[in-house]
């Protein structure tokens, strides 16, 4: 089997704007980004906005390996399946991050023959959105630091500062740091944090934002500091807000790029599902809806944290309402949460599959709890055994779900036809009654408590002092209303990584609480999480390189 990026390489692509035809759209639509990429123009949802909205359908899945369990590759291979059907479909996806792409779970274009392409623009540079958003928060943070240095007329207290400094790399040393050093026209001298571009407010801001209008009013929302008597000292009273409006102005146009079969694929946005909210940006997805008659989107990692704020804080501020949801599992994932080492998922083992379906079972019981249809998709690797698949099969269908095998990996849209049969099958003869998990009125606490029970299974919540006391801020000063983006490790249910499989008898640790203002939303802090993730011992940086001809080797 070729790699990934050969894959990718050796596809025959056809001029973006052919791809835009398929959805109706024309040249005029369009920004063109060389051959192949194209951004959208604000024009065109003026001439589409009262268009029905098709199906949206969400990918989750259970909680992973580290390797990562093919989500992207099943929602690619889901909207190319569709296209086999002959039905009118998009698929709405998240930006690649650079950290991982050079850490160790690598790109994020799907994999084998479900991939979206060109695979080595997607996962570097792209259209440079990216580079947008760290210009603009760090541009922020440069105007907060000099508003002090000259003079502090807000009365800002450089011991509460708030905003963070942010690139898109995984770099553990820039977690703290001191900034300021030197002579005092270098300004003044304190503690300061840097975090991945993904996890940044912006990013957030970015993929929440209807328009221009609503993302500049979001943007002065930012809470970026307090003053000595408490007061929140936001973006807008720094006068930021025009200049890093200018730095996003193409940079929240959606864009539009291919499948390997030559579909039509939106990627925009991508703040990540353990430290953020995890959805492609609601300018993408509206858009999509009404370009096509069925809209397939992913929301990062497992249900517990993806799902979970794609129904809570994207669907809430949306207003989207999910047709379905597949609900990604494997083999592998299924035996890990039961116990088995990474170096021996590949060998038969029903007991450790029998321990480590609980994790899909709980998964399935969340699903239900927003009373939205389900259909579980097993990501079939050439290791699995009939033994091992008949058994998930069953397990599902006495769990009343719909299951399907996907081999779109190995075949491409063709691997996947069962699945969209069933996916079509669910949304046509299923009840939906999609509700959220709490209301806006419930307290802050009480909200981060029914997170941590209902989806997680925790048995309640404990909270760090610090954290608790600013909760308690939060709610006095008027925040008490927003939803909760929890941010917690992808790899179990719980704030502990090492309790897979359907962990019980443990409560979910808050360490911090902070707002984020103009997205809307408060954000706990879990167990160990970082925001600025470290590079592991041998990153998938060492193996990426670009030969004499130009052409880039290693990446996955």
């Amino acid at each position: 089997m070729k790699t990934d990026i050969e894959i990718a390489q050796e596809a025959k692509l056809i001029h973006i704007k052919e791809v835009a035809e398929k959805i109706g759209l024309e040249e005029e639509d369009l920004d063109f980004y060389g051959k192949y990429k194209a951004k959208l123009t604000d024009e065109l949802w003026e001439k589409i906005k009262d268009r029905p909205d098709g199906k949206l359908i969400l990918v989750t899945a259970i909680n992973p390996t580290p390797a990562g369990e093919g989500k992207t590759t099943t929602t690619v291979g889901l909207g190319q399946a569709f296209g086999y059907l002959n039905e009118k479909a998009v698929i709405a996806l998240r930006e690649p991050s650079l950290g991982p792409c050079f850490g160790i779970k690598g790109g994020a274009a799907g994999g084998g023959y479900a991939q979206v392409v060109p695979m080595e623009d997607l996962n570097l540079h792209f259209t440079g959105d990216f580079h947008a958003i760290t210009s603009a928060n760090n541009l922020l943070a440069a105007m907060l630091d000099n508003h002090i240095q000259q003079g502090n007329s807000l009365h800002i207290d450089p011991g509460q500062i708030v905003w963070k400094r942010c690139l898109d790399m995984n770099d553990r040393v820039l977690r703290n740091i001191v900034v300021g050093l030197g002579r005092k026209t270098d300004g003044v001298v304190r503690e300061d944090h840097f975090i991945i571009t993904v996890a940044s407010e912006i990013m957030a801001i970015l993929c929440l934002a209807k328009d221009m209008k609503d993302l500049k009013e979001r943007l002065g929302k930012i809470i970026v500091a307090y003053t000595y008597e408490g007061t929140p000292v936001t973006a807008s009273q720094l006068n930021a807000v025009g200049a890093m409006a200018a730095l996003l102005k193409d940079a929240i146009c959606p864009n539009l790029i291919q499948t390997l079969e030559n579909t039509p694929a939106f990627v925009h946005g991508g703040p990540f599902a353990n430290i953020a909210h995890g959805c492609n940006s609601v300018r993408a997805t509206k858009t999509a809806l009404k370009l096509g008659d069925y809209v397939i989107t992913e929301a990062g990692f497992g249900a517990d944290l993806g799902a979970e704020k794609f129904f809570d804080i994207k669907c809430r501020f949306a207003g989207l309402t999910p047709a379905a949801v597949v609900l990604v599992a494997t083999v592998r994932a299924l035996k890990y949460n039961g116990g088995v080492p990474k170096t021996e998922l590949s060998k038969e083992n029903l007991e450790a599959l029998k321990c480590g379906i609980v994790n899909l079972e709980k998964h399935i019981e969340n699903i239900h709890k927003y009373g939205v249809p389900c259909v579980v998709t097993l990501n079939k690797f050439s290791t699995d055994t009939k033994e091992e698949l008949d058994f998930v099969e069953t397990f599902c269908r006495e769990h009343g779900c719909e299951f399907s095998l996907s081999e779109v990996w190995e075949k491409g849209g063709e691997g996947g036809i069962d699945l969209a049969k069933k996916v079509i099958q669910t949304i046509q003869t299923k009840e939906n009654h999609f509700h959220l998990l709490y209301e806006n009125e419930l307290p802050l606490e009480k909200k981060i408590e029914v997170i941590a029970k209902e989806i997680y299974g925790a048995d309640g919540i404990t909270f760090d002092p610090a954290a608790k006391k600013e909760l308690e801020r939060l709610t006095t000063l008027g925040f008490g209303q927003m939803p909760v983006c929890m941010a917690k490790n992808q790899y179990s249910l719980s704030d502990d990584a090492s309790k897979l499989g359907r962990p019980t008898g443990f409560k979910v640790n808050i360490r911090e609480v902070y707002v984020s203002a103009g997205a809307g939303f408060v954000v706990a802090i879990t167990g160990t999480v970082m925001t600025m993730p470290g590079l592991p011992k041998v990153p998938a940086a060492e193996r990426i390189d670009v030969d004499e001809t130009g052409k880039i080797v290693g990446l996955f």
